[in-house]
Order: C-alpha cells, then sequence, then structure tokens
C-alpha cells in the first residue's frame, strides 16, 4: 500500500476533489444533493470552515475550503460529511461493513497563492459545462457561482466559453 501524504496547514486553504464509488451518479438525484447540503451545515456547526466554492456534479464535487485559525483538520471534516451521507443513502456494503457510496480517498490541493486559487475557482465553476451538464457555469443548480457573481468575483455571462485559465487543467 503506498503512503500518501497529505498536506495541513493550519488556517489553510484547499481544493478538494471527492467522488462516489465507482462514479455511480448519486447527485443526479435531488434529495441526495439536499443531504449533502445537510451533511455539509452539520459538520460545520461542530468543525468550523469557510467553504469558499463548491459545485455537486453527478458523480463528483469539487470545493474551496479555509479553515479557521489553529485548525488544519479537513480530513475528520470530509469523514463526518461521507458518514452523514451514507447514514441517509440506501447502497451495498462491502466485506469491512462500510457503505459503497464514496470512493476511500479525496484528492487535495493546498492552495498557494491568489493564482492558484483564481485557477481552481475558474475550474469549479466551468466543470459543468465542461462535462456537458450546461451551457454556462450559471445556469448550474448545485454550484456557489451565483454567490460568486454576487461578490464581485465573476461577471453572471462569465463561462460561456472555456476559460483559458484552466485549458488543459484536469482536476477529477
Amino acid at each position: 500500500m503506498s503512503q500518501y501524504r497529505r498536506s495541513y496547514q493550519k488556517n489553510g486553504c484547499y481544493f478538494f476533489t471527492v467522488v462516489t464509488h465507482h462514479r455511480m451518479p448519486l447527485f443526479s438525484d435531488p434529495d441526495n444533493v439536499d443531504l449533502l447540503r445537510h451533511a455539509f451545515k452539520k459538520v460545520k456547526t461542530r468543525y468550523p470552515f469557510t467553504l469558499e466554492s463548491i459545485v455537486i456534479l453527478p458523480d463528483h464535487l469539487h470545493c474551496i475550503w479555509v479553515l479557521p485559525d489553529g485548525d488544519s483538520d479537513y480530513s475528520v471534516r470530509w469523514r463526518l460529511i461521507k458518514t452523514e451521507v451514507s447514514k441517509r443513502i440506501a447502497a451495498s456494503v462491502n466485506t469491512r461493513g462500510e457503505k459503497l457510496i464514496w470512493q476511500r480517498r479525496f484528492w487535495e490541493h493546498t492552495i498557494r497563492d491568489e493564482n492558484d486559487w483564481r485557477r481552481h475557482m475558474d475550474y469549479i465553476f466551468y466543470n459543468p459545462v465542461k462535462h456537458g451538464l450546461c451551457k454556462r457555469p450559471g445556469d448550474w443548480p448545485y454550484s456557489s457561482f451565483t454567490h460568486a457573481v454576487k461578490k464581485g468575483w465573476y461577471k453572471q455571462s462569465w463561462g460561456a466559453e472555456q476559460p483559458e485559465s484552466i485549458a488543459g487543467v484536469n482536476y477529477e
């Protein structure tokens, strides 16, 4: 088994990719999207973090978090979010007694600077367009894009064409 090393930074900013088991389209069902949203809210009350952006696609999600001062433990948050969702969705169980809802791990990237942050934000919001789920990021219902527009980070018309900042990038 490989020795995977995670990067933990107190008050860090992270990009995450979390994938369903065998890329099952669990989040094609709006009820399951609601379960995921509920899990985020529940975990954030006990283990706060700032959710800067998110997109939920049928078989995976991408998001950027900022952890609070003195805290670097995003792994416990993901474990609790995944557990909360898994408790409420019927699924097969493996030999370890785990529901087959999620891939075992998740992918994280520590955001290094503002350019890195912008590139990952662009990737998150353009992802539903990239997968052919909508024509523009503002058309996708399971994204924080409209919040980013309200904050002045993007124009509503952004993303009708693939942004140059993410040409050839794949964080799946």
